[in-house]
């Protein structure tokens, strides 16, 4: 309520606070402007119809479709990740299988180790032809001479009796018939070419068109894109050697032909290790 002080000039009436809060939607009576009349103090809102405030307008939020391009990449990558860390543990338990296991593995492969282990034992050193069962052998006697097998691609067959011996030193000894396509022959020879304990010649009567001879272990296929052919070469190479590692394949017989020589002066071979 008001009060006026009798006899002083008329002040304006004080507002006595009753504590109150104002409704909703109302002013505050401090907020009111004095006196009548549509005049409005120096900054008071300007009155609306009805004498309400105009809200605000929210915003209209545009629904927009989902983009599939990045979630397909981010799947693809997803999925090609797991591919190659799925491949690489499979290639990491392979290389830690011993290597007569993986070469067991390899689809086709046989392994005369198991089937005859008394041709597999060991080469004599025998002078002149010999016969052997398997065609090409895979061990046995041999003559004391070995082919050389530095990466040697010869293009006419070779004698038996030095391969098998440069089988022993734990080389791979590649062959494929006289007639192959020229295409395939020269898919093996860069397969075989400068490569240390690797050797390539033609040999006729071979059953298969490409037939693969380690130590105790021969692989026949089709043609010189079987990828079985760079699984044989990785497993046996080196490791066929009943000799070691470091069994010579450097100054043997570099001539062709099926009949057996006698070097004479060779470079004698290293003890196994």
């Amino acid at each position: 309520m008001s009060i006026s002080t009798p006899g002083g000039p008329e002040r304006r009436p004080t507002v006595v606070s009753t504590g109150k809060k104002p409704a909703a939607g109302r002013p505050a009576a401090a907020d009111k402007p004095s006196g009548g009349g549509n005049g409005a103090g120096k900054g008071s809102p300007r009155p609306t119809a009805g004498g309400k405030g105009r809200k605000p307008v929210a915003p209209v939020k545009v629904s927009q479709g989902r983009s599939w391009g990045p979630i397909a990449l981010f799947v693809a990558v997803g999925v090609l990740a797991a591919g190659i860390i799925g491949y690489g543990a499979f290639a990491a338990y392979r290389g830690s299988q011993p290597w007569q296991e993986r070469a067991d593995s390899i689809n086709g492969v046989v392994d005369f180790r198991k089937k005859d282990k008394d041709l597999v034992k060991g080469g004599r050193h025998e002078k002149g032809s010999l016969k052997y069962a398997q065609s090409p052998p895979v061990a046995g006697p041999h003559n004391d001479a070995w082919q050389n097998c530095m990466g040697d691609v010869y293009d006419a067959p070779i004698a038996n009796e030095h391969a098998v011996h440069s089988l022993e030193h734990g080389t791979v000894w590649i062959t494929y018939r006289p007639d192959l396509p020229a295409d395939q022959v020269a898919k093996l020879k860069a397969k075989v070419q400068g490569k240390e304990k690797l050797m390539l010649s033609p040999y006729e009567g071979l059953d298969k068109p490409i037939s693969l001879q380690a130590w105790g272990f021969q692989l026949k296929v089709d043609n010189a894109d079987d990828g079985r052919i760079d699984d044989f070469i990785k497993t046996l190479r080196v490791n066929a050697s009943i000799e070691g590692p470091t069994a010579n394949c450097a100054q043997g017989v570099t001539a062709t032909g099926t009949t057996p020589r006698d070097l004479g002066q060779q470079m004698p071979e290293q003890p196994t290790q």
